[in-house]
């Protein structure tokens, strides 16, 4: 076998093994998210927060009850403030 032919082999080979790995492996999901009220902090809310607000970074105080932050699904109740625990609807 010529090395240019040998070449070759290692060459197809190689290829076909990263093309069987790729192929394998599963695209990352991304994780569920859900809104969660009362949690953000002063301009760090992700959209509307209740009148006199447009969207993102708009939140006037800590913790204010009608703006919201996207966190992974399920943890928003658990997630602990100086104001108590997130809730998932708006407060006032």
């Amino acid at each position: 076998m010529s090395s240019r032919t040998a070449l070759a082999a290692v060459v197809a080979i190689t290829a076909a093994a990263a093309t069987a790995a790729h192929a394998g492996s599963a695209p990352q999901a991304k994780p569920a998210m859900e809104k969660c009220y009362g949690v953000a902090k002063a301009g760090k809310n992700d959209c509307k927060a209740g009148p006199g607000t447009s969207c993102a970074g708009t939140s006037t105080r800590d913790y204010q009850g009608n703006a919201w932050k996207l966190v992974k699904a399920g943890t928003c109740l658990s997630i602990k403030t100086p104001r108590g625990h997130g809730t998932l609807a708006p407060q006032a």
